[in-house]
């Protein structure tokens, strides 16, 4: 795991168009020297974060499409408005929060909190709703509040993770794909009334059909999905291909021993909260697992938040997770630009 704190290592920027975009007006760095992620960009003056319009759209132009992942640190970002209205000078339709996995809560619009775990737990490093077959392009995190100790959001190369896990590997999760088992409420799993933002079964249905997922009633009147999806996938812009799933964090294997023990001693295997499988069904080794985890850790980088701080990935080359914390912490996120309005 990469922990980089370096700020010196300057970047170039185009002069031909500095001062038509007031390029002079923020500083470009870098975080990490081995990995080059994120890009860091900070600015130079103080001026309202409407004046920066210009200059950071050129940047994100510039870098997120080969490094993947850039820090805003230094900007005048005081409050959950400050953070939509600097989100929104770059994607103006913001994205739902659909067919979570995680519980969350609406804050502002189309601003969420970070997953609503427990602070002990640490969440594996993944891609946005990896889990389905359409997923936003663009995730922001804003820290409104850094913990005292720990609470980083490691963040990863999707495009390095694909590289280096083992050939053999791949080459099964791609002839396969990946089945994910969703059980719903109970008590253990967020409800599918929160999840389909609905209390219809028909409008459920309706969303499982046209989304290609398999659904079931069962008798208590709780909600189990199954969906295969892509273990890998290629990136609509610049057509690299990125490790892009999330088998390694829904597999019964990611949950604390004592946790899996304890629920599997109430509960049927078919009816865990959540559960990855081939795409055939077949069990998944947790070995195979274990050693994708390792891929994942090595590649990780990670940093200490600042209060004000905005993150800005793109979704399907650069993976996150978080670290347990200790104290109050607040990460708010948004999402934009299905992918599907990229095919």
């Amino acid at each position: 795991m990469h922990d980089d704190l370096n700020h010196n290592a300057s970047m170039p920027v185009e002069e031909g168009v500095r001062e038509v975009l007031g390029l002079e007006s923020c500083q470009v760095s870098q975080l990490s020297h081995e990995t080059g992620l994120p890009v860091v960009i900070s600015p130079v003056d103080q001026r309202t974060v409407a004046d920066y319009r210009d200059v950071i759209g050129h940047l994100i132009g510039a870098h997120l499409s080969t490094v993947g992942g850039l820090l805003f640190r230094g900007f005048p970002i005081e409050s959950v408005v400050d953070f939509e209205t600097f989100v929104r000078m770059i994607s103006p339709d913001l994205a739902s929060y659909e067919f979570g996995s995680t519980p969350r809560s609406q804050v502002a619009n189309q601003v969420y909190t970070s997953t609503e775990y427990p602070p002990h737990q640490h969440i594996p490093l993944h891609n946005e709703q990896a889990y389905t077959t359409e997923w936003p392009m663009k995730i922001w995190f804003y820290c409104a509040q850094a913990s005292s100790e720990g609470g980083y959001t490691p963040i990863a190369d999707s495009r390095e993770v694909y590289r280096r896990i083992p050939a053999r590997i791949r080459e099964r999760f791609l002839e396969k794909g990946v089945m994910y088992v969703r059980n719903y409420g109970n008590g253990l799993d967020v409800p599918w009334t929160k999840v389909f933002n609905t209390m219809d079964r028909a409008v459920v249905e309706r969303f499982c059909r046209a989304s290609g997922i398999a659904c079931e009633w069962k008798p208590n009147g709780e909600l189990r999905t199954r969906q295969v999806c892509q273990a890998v996938a290629v990136h609509p812009r610049t057509s690299e291909t990125v490790w892009f799933n999330q088998a390694h964090l829904f597999h019964v294997s990611n949950l604390e021993p004592t946790v899996r023990e304890a629920l599997l001693s109430f509960i049927d295997e078919d009816d865990l909260p959540r559960q990855a499988f081939y795409g055939d069904g077949t069990p998944i080794e947790t070995a195979v697992l274990e050693e994708i985890r390792a891929v994942y850790q090595c590649h990780a980088v990670q940093f200490p938040w600042r209060n004000g701080d905005i993150m800005m990935l793109d979704n399907m080359l650069v993976a996150h997770g978080r670290t347990p914390f200790k104290g109050s912490r607040k990460i708010l996120v948004a999402m934009a630009e299905s992918n599907r309005d990229r095919r």
